[in-house]
């Protein structure tokens, strides 16, 4: 399923701006960024429970705020891309 996540960390401090990069290297190890605090993953749901356990963790939820928008599996109709693409095709092969 396509999950797509997005999040708001309060860098006010230190200990947020660790919080920020925490939470965009557990990102960035699921997905890949679409826009600075917005990730697009493709997931089962077994790996959906586990990334969300990790982020909890992270965050510090008087503080920071993470969003969930489930796209489900049709998702490839339910994206509209207008502009510059800076990122390859999530369900792609990528050969490095």
């Amino acid at each position: 399923m396509m999950v797509l996540i997005t999040y708001d960390v309060d860098t006010m401090s230190e200990t947020g701006s660790k919080r920020l990069r925490k939470v965009a290297k557990e990102c960035v190890n699921h997905g890949r960024r679409v826009q600075n605090s917005v990730f697009e993953c493709l997931l089962t749901e077994a790996q959906f429970v586990v990334l969300k356990s990790k982020l909890i963790n992270i965050i510090d939820s008087e503080l920071d705020s993470i969003r969930f928008y489930f796209l489900g599996n049709n998702w490839n109709n339910r994206i509209e891309s207008i502009g510059k693409i800076t990122t390859f095709a999530i369900d792609s092969e990528l050969i490095i």
